[in-house]
C-alpha cells in the first residue's frame, strides 16, 4: 500500500516568528497559523471555525520566516506531519503532539499594500534549490 504524508495550509501568523539557531548553526523557527473555515450552520447562518496549527521551519525557510513574516501576515505552507512524543517530567505521563514540518513556504503580500514592489526576497526566488515564493493574489 502506498503512503503519502503531505500537508497544504494557508493561514495567518498568530505571533511574530522568533528565529533561532541550533548549536551546529542550523536555522529553525516555529510559527503558529490561524486557519479559518467558513460554513453554513443549522439555520443557514454563516459560521466560522478557527484551527491553530504549529509549524516548524528549518534552514532557509526559517531564516526567511524570521526576517520577513510578522503577526497577521498570510503564508502558504507545504509540508509533512510529524508526531513528537516525550515523557512529562512533572507527571511522568507520555505526551504527544502532532506538528507540521514546513518544507516550502509562500508569502502573501501584506494587507492593503497592493503591489509590494521589489523586495529583498526576490533574490531567493531564483536561487538554486530555493523553495520560497511570493504570492501576488
Amino acid at each position: 500500500m502506498a503512503n503519502l504524508n503531505k500537508v497544504f495550509l494557508m493561514g495567518n501568523l498568530t505571533a511574530d516568528p522568533e528565529l533561532r539557531y541550533t548549536p551546529k548553526g542550523t536555522a529553525v523557527t516555529d510559527i503558529r497559523l490561524a486557519i479559518n473555515r467558513y460554513y453554513a450552520g443549522d439555520n443557514s447562518e454563516r459560521q466560522e471555525e478557527t484551527t491553530f496549527v504549529d509549524v516548524t521551519l528549518w534552514n532557509r525557510q526559517a531564516e526567511v520566516a524570521g526576517n520577513y513574516l510578522s503577526k497577521g501576515r498570510g503564508v502558504f505552507v507545504e509540508g509533512r506531519l510529524q508526531l513528537d512524543s516525550w515523557e512529562d517530567k512533572a507527571s511522568g505521563q507520555k505526551r504527544t503532539k502532532l506538528r507540521v514540518i514546513g518544507e516550502n513556504i509562500q508569502l502573501f503580500p501584506r494587507g492593503g499594500e497592493g503591489d509590494m514592489g521589489p523586495l529583498p526576497l526576490q533574490q531567493y526566488q531564483s536561487a538554486p534549490g530555493s523553495n520560497i515564493r511570493l504570492l501576488h493574489i
